[in-house]
């Protein structure tokens, strides 16, 4: 079963082997971004969350690992990865296409992902992802952040997250049509421009067909969570 350590430490074999394959007059560039590291304080068992994600390329190309972990008490309750290939299509944005892997209530999905992320007008952070899986299953992912600075070291970030799908898959306990929306605030100090410890909250609803399945298996349409957690990059 993986767990947030050992794909902690995937991540991070993956970053050091390209960092020692790079060199010459035109080295490739890497970066490790932990983007969420934090424990989400909800009803029951306090979850601790992963999202990060690699990168080894240049400008135009560049070739992504992304994780994203829930672990409740050293078990893995949901995981997501993603390995991709990016094309630089503008200044600002990136076009991407790839596999997505999800292990979600003991089910095993995989995908074809593709998609565009980017900077949008405003200096949103924006990205717009579509997949396709097995039995004709697809989705719709979008996200956007804003970032505002109070100082040059106190920064705010509002966050939203929303989920479609075309079908309705049992299994990994969601429905089709709007799955959910997941909103959040983060209130984060940089120490230093590479780690940031930060506060926030995190409200997550899950709405139609999904919110149904989420009725029948006990669980609650809507969450609201307190966040502690860091965010750095390498």
């Amino acid at each position: 079963m993986l767990t947030i350590r050992k794909v902690s430490a995937l991540i991070l074999l993956l970053t050091s082997m390209t960092v020692l394959a790079a060199g010459g007059d035109d080295p490739l560039l890497t970066k490790l971004m932990i983007d969420r590291f934090e424990i989400q304080q909800t009803q029951g068992v306090d979850p601790v969350v992963l999202e990060g994600q690699a990168w080894v390329g240049k400008d135009i190309n560049k070739f992504w690992v992304t994780v994203d972990v829930d672990d409740l008490g050293g078990e893995t309750e949901a995981l997501e990865l993603q390995f991709l290939a990016s094309k630089a299509i503008d200044v600002y944005w990136d076009a991407t296409v790839g596999w997505r892997h999800d292990h979600v209530s003991g089910a095993n999905r995989d995908w074809l992902a593709f998609g565009v992320q980017g900077l949008a007008p405003y200096f949103f952070d924006v990205a717009v992802l579509g997949f396709v899986g097995q039995g004709g299953q697809a989705a719709i992912r979008m996200e956007a952040e804003y970032e505002i600075l109070f100082t040059q070291k106190l920064i705010m970030t509002p966050s939203v997250e929303v989920n479609v799908h075309s079908k309705t898959d049992m299994s990994a306990g969601v429905g089709s049509g709007l799955s959910d929306i997941e909103l959040g605030l983060r209130l984060r100090y940089e120490i230093k421009r590479e780690f940031a410890p930060y506060i926030g909250v995190n409200w997550i609803r899950k709405y139609g067909n999904t919110a149904d399945l989420a009725t029948l298996a006990g669980e609650d349409k809507a969450d609201m969570q307190f966040v502690l957690g860091i965010k750095a990059w390498f």
